[in-house]
């Protein structure tokens, strides 16, 4: 089940099914309990089961100091961010012990572990999500119910379409910023989202069979410096 706040999720529907798989897009405001709730009964429904539960809706938030920082626009950031993983969590869990063997990853990101320029919400959530993980990590383990995060660093992504909505040339030189800051990273370069992907698979597998509360960085090696391309 392929949730998202627009229509976006159609064509990754698609893709999957195309690829051989079996897929449903759905529309869900992750923000809304009464949206989340029905989008895993109708998963759960659906499809038989929910096995894992991948956290990955989130917003950049407003890009400024603390103090300049709009109410509406924290509290949206907090709502998506946090809000939007505990509900999902909150509403998938029931099925996902039903299974015996239940994953939730989350998509937490670097400014989760470190501190970052003009990201007050972002930082903020994602590092609250961190640490959500390992809780829930230690109340489900017992019953065979796995919990980790990835902190993804840059990634070749156009978060929540931010620069299909600019001017092309304010657009252009935003993605040049975003390049020239990950090429100062010890891989230097951006991850493609498969990259993110693979270890969320990995995650999901039982080839982790072994592994909860864990947060893994899939950085190029962002975190392992002082550099974190300010």
């Amino acid at each position: 089940m392929v949730a998202d706040i627009s229509d976006s999720g159609q064509q990754t529907a698609l893709d999957i099914t195309e690829g051989g798989g079996t897929a449903q897009d759905a529309r869900c405001d992750v923000s809304d309990p009464d949206q989340v709730s029905q989008l895993m009964t109708s998963t759960r429904e659906r499809f038989g089961a929910i096995d894992v539960l991948v956290n990955n809706a989130g917003i950049g938030g407003e890009a400024a100091r603390l103090h300049e920082v709009s109410l509406d626009s924290w509290d949206r950031t907090v709502a998506v961010n946090l809000r939007g993983p505990f509900l999902c969590a909150k509403f998938a869990i029931p099925h996902l012990l039903e299974t015996g063997h239940g994953v939730i990853v989350n998509i937490a990101s670097t400014y989760g572990l470190v501190g970052a320029p003009l990201s007050p919400a972002y930082c903020a959530t994602k590092g609250a999500v961190v640490n959500l993980t390992r809780q829930l990590a230690v109340d489900y383990g017992h019953q065979n119910l796995r919990v980790n995060a990835i902190c993804p660093g840059y990634v070749d992504t156009d978060m929540g379409g931010h620069r299909a909505r600019m001017p092309r040339a304010e657009a252009e030189a935003a993605l040049a910023r975003r390049e020239a800051h990950a090429a100062q990273q010890p891989l230097g370069r951006q991850a493609s989202a498969d990259e993110i992907a693979r270890v969320a698979v990995f995650l999901a597998s039982e080839a982790s069979s072994f592994v909860t509360g864990a947060i893994i960085p899939v950085d190029g090696g962002c975190t392992t410096t002082f550099n974190h391309g300010q």
